[in-house]
């Protein structure tokens, strides 16, 4: 059976730097034999979550938009490419949107005690963090990595790495990072092979 993967772009730069680097990792992960579904973030219906709490009690969202179909596509995925931008020490808003809509998993995990995902999947599940800042400060990623680590515990998918790259407004293109875009490659494919091999 063929490994998911779920890539999920944050920026709304479309070929931009953090395009690039997802789009190496994406490569590398389908190279060790699995499947990526891409979603452009930007571009999905999904609107904030309000704190209705209709989740509480309910495995779905009572806001009828496309979150239901993402939240299926993260149920059947094996692994997560999170691939985002730095935005005031954060993610940008529609990234953090998306995220706070995966609200039925923090429900039906810590509410109900009856998480979306099986304990052997959860096992399996492993996520790859990708992120750039244009700042060169030393605590720019402490925001971001802690929101993609709660997230990933809602979800119950491993932490499993990161790649991790400031200073973009001085370094400007990526592409004269021919390092940075060789382990976006090599975190995809490591990614990619971790999964295949829990999967057997």
């Amino acid at each position: 059976m063929k490994k998911k993967i779920v890539a999920l772009f944050g920026s709304n730069v479309f070929g931009g730097n953090t395009d690039k680097l997802l789009t190496e990792a994406i490569r590398g992960a389908e190279e060790a034999g699995c499947s990526v579904e891409r979603v452009n973030v930007v571009q999905a219906n999904i609107s904030g979550c309000r704190q209705i709490y209709h989740c509480m009690e309910k495995e779905t969202c009572v806001i009828r938009d496309e979150a239901e179909k993402y939240h299926t596509m993260l149920k059947e995925a094996d692994g997560i490419i999170i691939a985002t931008p730095v935005m005031t020490y954060g993610i940008p808003g529609q990234l953090k949107s998306f995220m706070d809509r995966c609200q039925p998993f923090y429900m039906a995990k810590y509410h109900r005690n009856n998480s979306f995902i099986s304990n052997e999947h959860a096992k399996i599940r492993k996520t790859l963090f990708i992120c750039i800042s244009g700042m060169d400060t030393p605590d720019v990623f402490i925001g971001p990595v802690l929101t993609a680590k709660a997230f990933c515990q809602i979800i119950d998918t491993k932490y499993f790495d990161e790649l991790l790259q400031n200073d973009m407004d001085n370094i400007k293109k990526i592409e004269t990072k021919p390092d940075v875009l060789k382990a976006a490659y090599e975190k995809g494919r490591a990614l990619g092979e971790a999964i295949t091999k829990a999967r057997g």
